[in-house]
């Protein structure tokens, strides 16, 4: 099919320079490529924020959390040390991203990122990639900082790539569904405080699940926050998690709604 050829300059505008043809997997590729250049560019000032914001939600609670409790025993001290990485992940998913979009709709800057001539699951793609890998030095910070505030030492093992990896895509992929698919700025603001009150209050992430009510204990079996914390969890100690593939289902069908509801508000945007 026809497309035009887009380039990015140095000051992150995307352009057009001239008619091309390109079909399939060749265009969606080339596509996702120049919005990936343009997001980076374009979100300069995201990515220095969203770093800031991981270590106060990380590395931040990890030593305010030692505050509270005091002098605490190495067990109790690992799993706290090893729960604060997902806490970590949760501003970057369900509050930057609807924050973002809402800015961009308040703007009067998100019809025309959507009418820019790439396929739209590729921008969407693009926005995933850049969201998923700025969380990775947050969750590094976080770790480190968890460790040495309970004085433990972390297990960590090679599965911790793929863990923070998918706990990071599935946050990003249900954050751009929902600020995507609820069109009100002020509501989306709402949902995305309102979601880090409940995960920093009612949320078994630093605290067993043991210990909350049955009730709360099979929501936050559904939820992803919960299984967020037992995948990280299970990838930095050893005997502390049980189970650990079942997280992994939930954490994968939660990032498949994220991308389902996505392309569900691309379809309707036609």
């Amino acid at each position: 099919m026809a497309s035009r050829d887009l380039s990015v300059t140095s000051t992150g505008v995307l352009t057009v320079d001239s008619l091309t043809v390109t079909t399939g997997l060749r265009r969606w590729l080339r596509s996702y490529t120049m919005m990936l250049r343009f997001d980076v560019r374009g979100l300069g000032q995201w990515l220095a924020f969203g770093f800031l914001i991981q270590i106060l939600m990380g590395a931040g609670l990890a030593v305010m959390y030692g505050f509270y409790l005091g002098d605490v025993t190495p067990a109790v001290g690992t799993f706290m040390a090893s729960g604060v990485p997902a806490i970590a992940l949760i501003p970057i998913g369900f509050v930057m991203i609807p924050n973002m979009v809402a800015e961009q709709r308040i703007s009067q800057t998100y019809d025309f990122l959507w009418s820019l001539p790439v396929p739209r699951m590729a921008a969407a793609a693009s926005t995933f990639t850049v969201f998923t890998l700025m969380a990775l030095p947050g969750v590094a910070v976080a770790i480190g900082v968890g460790a040495w505030n309970y004085g433990v030492r972390l297990d960590v093992s090679p599965m911790i790539i793929p863990a923070v990896l998918l706990t990071s895509l599935m946050a990003t992929s249900v954050g751009f569904g929902m600020a995507h698919g609820v069109k009100n700025p002020v509501a989306v603001n709402f949902l995305a405080n309102m979601i880090v009150f409940f995960v920093l209050l009612f949320t078994p992430i630093v605290v067993p699940i043991a210990q909350f009510p049955d009730w709360l204990a099979s929501i936050h079996r559904v939820l992803p926050f919960y299984h967020m914390a037992q995948v990280i969890r299970d990838a930095l100690t050893s005997g502390l998690v049980a189970d650990v593939g079942l997280s992994y289902l939930v954490l994968g069908a939660w990032t498949i709604l994220g991308w389902f509801a996505t392309a569900w508000v691309v379809g309707r945007r036609g």
